[in-house]
């Protein structure tokens, strides 16, 4: 059973305007003018995973329905993303020697892939390293690519080559994914499993000090509620979550509770809203469900190197998956409901974006980049004012990046870029 904890007459206006939860059927002039004039961030682009996809370019227009995929420039541009961060994602595997090898390799990997897709699309995309490139690149009319790590395991064989991904452009670290690792506990992936370090391990708390020196922002997303705690009395400087929802509308370890929400504010962190479906509501997906779909993906020898053809199958075969088990979808009012939630509960100030895009998030209406205006209208319907909106579309991203940096030790941030 969902808890919900929510003004349902802040939002009495968007669903007005809405068509069976999918949003704003109309975009008003306002709205357009409010996001031209911001800067719009995402703190979660999980798109990095696509570019070895054999075929597929960032500059070519995807459509959700055709393979899968949520974000590419030309839909960047028609929903008004100037950019965000776009992650280094490794996921959890074995904890030795050689699983530690094999994830140092396969983050240097993507790290490079991202680095790559901006050398060779410098007309359209340029490295943001500091809070002021945000406005500089979108006055050039180019895309913002900051760099993130989803998973801090590329780091655990060698936690120095931190200052070689800082001197790359990494300004976002999260410590752990959806299982526990050497730095930090998980929040897992609905019940939170056992502790095993009790939240951070010393290994993780020396490398929040090392992120702290070199003005990275550090990201509780996918921690545990513990992490979460003792990083905030850890961290000289404020904490963001890059793509969570709200404990409070729906139970899930996943999510963040009010009570740490307000914690967070009170120390001038930012939270970003997640859209992944699962995380919204009682989608009703059971762990035979997860295992059966894990097993369709495994079929085609996993997501990454799916050809075209094989993309359309697999889609095909994970609906009809939904359909056996009845899976619910989640949709724009859903997200919204966390959405305005976590404003009420944080303020303005403290919350942004981050849909978790090519990562798993999306719903109906919300099915990918293009189709963020809705957001904004349904922002001004609930009765939103141009600054508070320009804040939640960015603002209070750059205002982070700022702040972190600023406290940042500038005898270890001249090391790591010698």
């Amino acid at each position: 059973m969902n808890k919900v904890v929510f003004g349902f007459g802040l939002l009495l206006s968007c669903v007005a305007s809405a068509h069976a939860g999918t949003g704003p059927a109309v975009i008003s002039e306002k709205a357009k003018a409010i996001q031209a004039k911001a800067i719009n961030l995402d703190t979660h682009l999980d798109t990095p995973a696509l570019f070895g996809r054999p075929g597929w370019k960032i500059t070519d227009r995807h459509t959700y329905s055709g393979d899968g995929s949520q974000i590419d420039y030309p839909r960047m541009v028609e929903g008004g993303l100037d950019g965000g961060f776009w992650v280094v994602f490794t996921g959890q595997e074995g904890r030795d020697a050689a699983g530690n090898l094999k994830a140092r390799d396969a983050g240097l990997k993507r790290l490079s892939e991202i680095r790559e897709m901006v050398a060779a699309n410098g007309d359209k995309f340029e490295l943001a390293t500091t809070a002021d490139d945000a406005a500089r690149i979108k006055a050039a009319g180019k895309r913002i690519v900051y760099i993130s790590m989803e998973n801090a395991y590329p780091v655990e064989q060698d936690p120095s080559l931190l200052s070689f991904y800082y001197k790359q452009g990494l300004r976002m670290i999260s410590l752990a994914h959806t299982s526990h690792n050497d730095f930090a506990d998980s929040a897992g992936m609905g019940v939170a499993p056992k502790g095993e370090h009790g939240g951070l391990s010393e290994k993780g708390k020396a490398l929040i000090a090392e992120a702290n020196k070199l003005g990275i922002i550090i990201d509780q997303s996918h921690s545990s509620n513990e992490v979460f705690d003792q990083m905030l009395e850890l961290s000289t400087a404020p904490i963001i979550l890059s793509h969570s929802g709200a404990y409070d509308v729906f139970a899930h370890s996943r999510n963040i509770d009010d009570k740490r929400i307000r914690a967070l504010a009170k120390k001038g962190g930012v939270i970003q809203v997640n859209s992944l479906g699962g995380y919204l509501i009682d989608t009703g997906a059971t762990p035979e469900y997860r295992a059966e779909q894990r097993k369709i993906y495994e079929a085609f020898g996993g997501r990454r190197g799916m050809s075209e053809a094989d993309r359309k199958q697999a889609m095909e075969q994970i609906a009809a998956l939904d359909k056996k088990y009845n899976i619910k979808k989640a949709d724009f009012d859903d997200y919204m409901r966390h959405l305005l939630h976590i404003i009420k509960v944080a303020g303005w100030e403290h919350v942004g974006l981050g849909a978790d895009w090519d990562g798993g998030g999306g719903v109906q209406g919300y099915e990918d980049i293009a189709a963020l205006p809705k957001v904004v209208q349904a922002l001004l319907d609930a009765g939103y004012d141009e600054k508070q909106i320009d804040g939640i579309l960015g603002g209070n991203t750059v205002r982070l990046i700022r702040e972190v940096q600023a406290k940042a030790d500038p005898a270890a941030v001249k090391a790591a870029l010698e």
